[in-house]
């Protein structure tokens, strides 16, 4: 089953505010997870119900899983550091 791939606001700041070869990089593994949601190599992230995370080369990109809508929304990309995972 084929899922919905939605971007946030704070997602789609993040992504304006990457040099566009990254972007670019980025835009395959985002636009696969409406295939496989749950790809090898994601990560589930500890003390939430439905936030995952994958990794792309120096970068994280983090999101929310909603199987009952079949949905997945982008809520976070950035460069991995202490505060990638806190809101």
């Amino acid at each position: 089953m084929a899922y919905r791939v939605e971007i946030g606001r704070v997602a789609q700041r993040d992504l304006r505010r990457l040099p566009s070869e990254v972007q670019d990089r980025l835009a395959a593994p985002i636009l696969a997870l409406a295939e496989n949601p749950r790809p090898p190599g994601t990560s589930k992230l500890r003390g939430e119900e439905r936030t995952w995370r994958i990794r792309v080369g120096p970068y994280r990109v983090v999101y929310d899983i909603y199987d009952e809508r079949s949905l997945v929304v982008i809520l976070k990309v950035a460069r991995r550091n202490e505060a990638t995972y806190k809101e």
